[in-house]
C-alpha cells in the first residue's frame, strides 16, 4: 500500500502504514448531541466515510469508532430550558444524527460508544491520572478534578503552542485550579443539575469532563495505540491536545497519525452553532439531491475550507453544478446498463490516475477530476461501439462506489422507493417518452411539447441524450 497522509502531529505527508498488518483502527470524534447536525459536522463525517471506503477497497479490515457524547454543559442546560429530561433531550439529537449519516450515504460505525456508558472506564483514568502526578482534586470542595498540565512538558505538541501563551481553560469554575490553563477530568455536582447528570467517585458525585470521555472510550475499543484518530480542524486545540495529554500521561500511546479535515464556512464565519450560522443537514437535503451534497463536500480537499451560504449565488452555483455532474455520472451508467454492457476489467490510465490521487493525502480533487474523463471517455466509447466501454463501466462504478456517490448502491439504490411500482412506472413513462420521440420525429411540435409538460408536473425530469430521452425524478 502507497497511501500517504498528512499527520497533524508531525505536519507533514508521511507514508501510512497500519499498526496491524492487514488492519486499521480508526477514532473520531462524534458529535455532541445537544442540537441538530449541520454541514460543518457532517463534512467531517464524508471525509471519514471516503478514507474508511479507500483503505477497505485496498483490502483493509477497517474497524471505526466514533462516540457520542451525550451528557455536557450545554445538553443540560439546553434540556432544562426546553423542560425535559437531559436524557431525552441527547437521544433525540442522537437519531438525528444517524438520520444526517443515512442522508448523505455515510456508513454507520463499526461502533459508536456514548459517553454516560463508559464512566468506570473514565475514573479508572482519572485514577491513574491523580497517581502519576498529572491531576488533582480541586481543594475548594467542589469535587472538581483537573489535569494539571504544567506536570506534562509535551502539552501543546499537537497544536504547537506553548502553555505560557495560551488562553485559560473555560470548562470549569477556575476558583479550584492551579493553572488557569488546567482542564476538567471530572466535574462535581452542582445543587441545581440533576442528580441523574452524576455518578459515584472516590472524590464525589459528578459527571465526566468532555476531553476525558474519547480517551477512555478509544481505548477501551481500540486499544492503547491505534493507527488514525480524526476531527474536524477546531477540535485541535484543545479537545485533542487534552486527549493526548491525559491519554500520554496516563502511559498510552494514544494516536499514530492525526487527520483534521477544515471547516465548512458561512460567510467567512465557522458554522457552529454557538454563532447561529449553520445549515441543517435536514434542510439542505431537502433542497438539493444528497448525493449532490455529498458530493459537493467531498470534491474539494478535506484540508480546504468549503464556503455554504444558502443566499449566495456562488454557492448554489456550485450546488447545482454538484447536481449536473451526478447527472453526468448516472446518464453514462445508466447507457452502458441499457445497453446491456457486462462491466469489464477495473483497470488502465484512468484508474491508475484516480488510485495515485486517492494515495495522496486523499487528493479529491485531482480524483473527480479523472472519474469526469473516465465518464467522457466511456460514453465516447459507447457512442464508437468501442469494446474499451466494458472496462470503461466497470471504472467508473468502481470510482463512484470508493466515493460513496454510485446510484446502484444502498442507499441510493432505494432512495426511491423501490416497490413493486417501480417497474410499472418505468413502462407508463418509457411509452409516453416513445409517443413525444414519435411526434418530434414527425415535427409535431405542439403534442412533443406537451407529452414533457405532463411529465414534468407530475415531478419528473426529462433529459434528451443522443441515445434518447431518460426521466428521473425531479430534484425537490
Amino acid at each position: 500500500m502507497n497511501l500517504r497522509l498528512y499527520n497533524t502531529a508531525t505536519r507533514a505527508v508521511e507514508e501510512f502504514v497500519p499498526l496491524v498488518p492487514g488492519k486499521v483502527s480508526i477514532y473520531h470524534c462524534g458529535l455532541t448531541v445537544q442540537a441538530s447536525p449541520h454541514l460543518g459536522h457532517i463534512r467531517k463525517e464524508v471525509v471519514f466515510d471516503v478514507l474508511r471506503r479507500w483503505l477497505t477497497h485496498q483490502g483493509l479490515d477497517v474497524t471505526v469508532v466514533a462516540n457520542v457524547t451525550d451528557i455536557d454543559d450545554k445538553i443540560l442546560a439546553k434540556s432544562a430550558e426546553a423542560g425535559i429530561e437531559w436524557w431525552a433531550h441527547a437521544y433525540r439529537f442522537e437519531r438525528e444524527l444517524h438520520d444526517a449519516y443515512a442522508a448523505l450515504g455515510c456508513l454507520p460505525p463499526t461502533y459508536e460508544p456514548r459517553a454516560t456508558g463508559h464512566v468506570p472506564e473514565m475514573i479508572e483514568l482519572v485514577e491513574e491520572l491523580l497517581e502519576r502526578g498529572h491531576a488533582y482534586v480541586a481543594d475548594d470542595g467542589s469535587g472538581d478534578v483537573y489535569f494539571d498540565v504544567r506536570s506534562w512538558p509535551r502539552y501543546g505538541e499537537l497544536s504547537g503552542q506553548k502553555v505560557d501563551e495560551m488562553a485559560a481553560a473555560e470548562d470549569a469554575d477556575p476558583r479550584g485550579k492551579r493553572d488557569p490553563r488546567d482542564f476538567a477530568l471530572w466535574k462535581g455536582r452542582k445543587p441545581e443539575e440533576p442528580e441523574t447528570a452524576s455518578w459515584p467517585t472516590p472524590w464525589g458525585r459528578g459527571r465526566p469532563g468532555w476531553h476525558l470521555e474519547c480517551s477512555a472510550m478509544s481505548g477501551k475499543y481500540l486499544g492503547d495505540t491505534f493507527d488514525i484518530h480524526g476531527g474536524g480542524i477546531d477540535l485541535r486545540f484543545p479537545h485533542h491536545e487534552n486527549e493526548l495529554a491525559q491519554s500520554a500521561g496516563a502511559g498510552r500511546g494514544f494516536a499514530r497519525v492525526w487527520m483534521h479535515n477544515a471547516w465548512v464556512t458561512m460567510a467567512g464565519e465557522k458554522m457552529s452553532k454557538s454563532l447561529g450560522n449553520t445549515a441543517l443537514v435536514s434542510e439542505v437535503t431537502k433542497a438539493f439531491d444528497p448525493r449532490a451534497v455529498r458530493f459537493f463536500l467531498l470534491a474539494p480537499h478535506y484540508r480546504s475550507q468549503i464556503e455554504f451560504s444558502p443566499a449566495d449565488e456562488q454557492t448554489r452555483g456550485s450546488l447545482a453544478e454538484a447536481e449536473k455532474g451526478i447527472e453526468r455520472i448516472d446518464s453514462f451508467l445508466a447507457s452502458a446498463g441499457e445497453r446491456g454492457l457486462t462491466r469489464g476489467r477495473v483497470g488502465g490510465p484512468f484508474w491508475e490516475a484516480f488510485e495515485a490521487a486517492m494515495n495522496d493525502d486523499l487528493a479529491t480533487p485531482t480524483a473527480v477530476a479523472t472519474l469526469f474523463e473516465a465518464v467522457r471517455a466511456g460514453n465516447k466509447a459507447l457512442s464508437d461501439g468501442d469494446p474499451g466501454a466494458a472496462d470503461l463501466y466497470a471504472t467508473v462504478a468502481e470510482m463512484t462506489s470508493i466515493l460513496g456517490i454510485n446510484p446502484a448502491d444502498a442507499p441510493w439504490a432505494t432512495a426511491t422507493g423501490g416497490d413493486d411500482l417501480t417497474p410499472v412506472v418505468d413502462r407508463l413513462v418509457s411509452t409516453l417518452l416513445e409517443q413525444r420521440s414519435e411526434a418530434r420525429a414527425a415535427k409535431d411540435w405542439g403534442r412533443a411539447d406537451a407529452i414533457r409538460d405532463t411529465l414534468t408536473e407530475a415531478g419528473l425530469s426529462i433529459t434528451d441524450t443522443p441515445e434518447g430521452a431518460r426521466w428521473s425524478l425531479e430534484k425537490k
